[in-house]
């Protein structure tokens, strides 16, 4: 995983709204940098496809996410394995928006080799941010406290007090509940 760009713009309290109808899709090589972005998601990003392509997917990462939802999104593409996250991600001028992100593999059929991921984002209710935020916000201080191995520590008192074993499980949960959310 590449470092996080220091010339980021600086995160600004504005929401750019999704819309639910619509999907946000970008595709990247097995390293993160993206090849392939859908017009929907530069314009809501901010960023042309060609600011974008080239670069690596953290170019949108607000600084918000803990770096451990993102740690095990690669431990699952290790694995091997889709994951569904939900992520708040920062817009060239600063603001942000939330997304269900599906990531899926694409393999050579023949060595089954991973070829390039693809991600397939879509809006997601305002009581989903508002649990997500929360959580994140217990893993992020817990990072600066103690790092990844704090943060994951909490995670796991996290995942307990909603009675779920893993990420998935907790993600699929909130999701599903919410009366808005779309599958």
């Amino acid at each position: 995983m590449d470092k996080i760009s220091s010339n980021r713009p600086m995160p600004k309290d504005v929401e750019i709204q999704i819309n639910p109808n619509r999907y946000i899709v970008s595709k990247t090589d097995p390293k993160g940098v993206i090849t392939y972005a859908n017009a929907y998601f530069a314009s809501i990003c901010g960023y042309t496809p060609d600011e974008l392509v080239g670069k690596c997917h953290n170019i949108i990462r607000h600084p918000d996410m803990p770096r451990l939802v993102f740690k095990m999104l690669w431990d699952r593409i290790a694995q091997d394995k889709d994951i569904t996250l939900v992520i708040k991600n920062l817009a060239k001028d600063g603001s942000y928006y939330w997304v269900s992100t599906k990531f899926e593999s694409v393999k050579d059929p023949i060595t089954n080799k991973v070829l390039s991921f693809t991600a397939y984002r879509q809006a997601v209710p305002n009581e989903v941010k508002k649990i997500m935020s929360g959580i994140y916000q217990e893993l992020s201080y817990a990072e600066q406290l103690g790092g990844m191995e704090l943060s994951n520590e909490i995670f796991d008192k996290i995942l307990a007090r909603y009675e779920k074993s893993d990420y998935d499980e907790l993600i699929n949960a909130i999701l599903i509940n919410s009366k808005n959310f779309k599958r």
